[in-house]
């Protein structure tokens, strides 16, 4: 059984990361402002952890929405850092080459914060699922941190403060803003595990 994991270099992926001790791990730039970083975070964590790590380049930017592409947000987003589709677009891309690779199961983070998007609720993965499986490949999508919050992952895995001291959220820029809410969101779980 092949694993395959999503890695943004966000504090949710690095403790699904560090847990599952994956195969692979994928890092997609979809054109997002801070696609370097988010490169630069995974490759460092891949590299702690001998973990195979691969670069997925698509330039979405164009198709984007809101502050991860320094664009007004459309009528219908529930939050200003919201991409239509963008979970559903980096499934299909990581598919695209975890077929090549022989991947079983392609795993995402996502966690109770995010369910105020359709796309990260156990309703989406179980769609996706049921849609991936029913295609050519017979790869399993799972997301097994949806019952949990950022920092009870961290502590649930065990994950070391120095991958989650490595971490970077921010959705402006490949520097951290400090406000945007990805920024909070990363100082807050910080706090809360007693790293800041």
């Amino acid at each position: 059984m092949k694993k395959g994991v999503l890695l943004s270099g966000g504090v949710d992926s690095i403790c699904l990361t560090y847990h599952l001790k994956p195969d692979i791990a994928y890092t997609v730039d979809y054109g997002q402002n801070s696609a370097k970083k988010e490169i630069e975070v995974s490759k460092r964590v891949c590299s702690i952890l001998n973990i195979e790590h691969k670069i997925i380049s698509v330039n979405c930017k164009n198709l984007g929405s809101g502050i991860l592409v320094n664009k007004d947000s459309l009528k219908d987003s529930p939050s200003s850092e919201w991409w239509p589709y963008r979970n559903q677009l980096l499934v299909t891309l990581s598919l695209m080459q975890a077929i090549k690779d022989n991947v079983n199961k392609l795993f995402l983070a996502s966690v109770k914060s995010d369910s105020f998007h359709k796309d990260g609720t156990k309703k989406f993965y179980s769609l996706i699922n049921e849609l991936v499986r029913f295609q050519e490949g017979q790869i399993s999508i799972e997301c097994i941190t949806l019952d949990y919050f950022s920092h009870e992952l961290a502590t649930k895995f065990n994950v070391p403060n120095e991958l989650l001291l490595l971490a970077h959220s921010c959705h402006i820029s490949n520097m951290a803003c400090g406000t945007c809410s990805g920024c909070q969101k990363q100082i807050k779980v910080r706090q809360e595990l007693g790293l800041e």
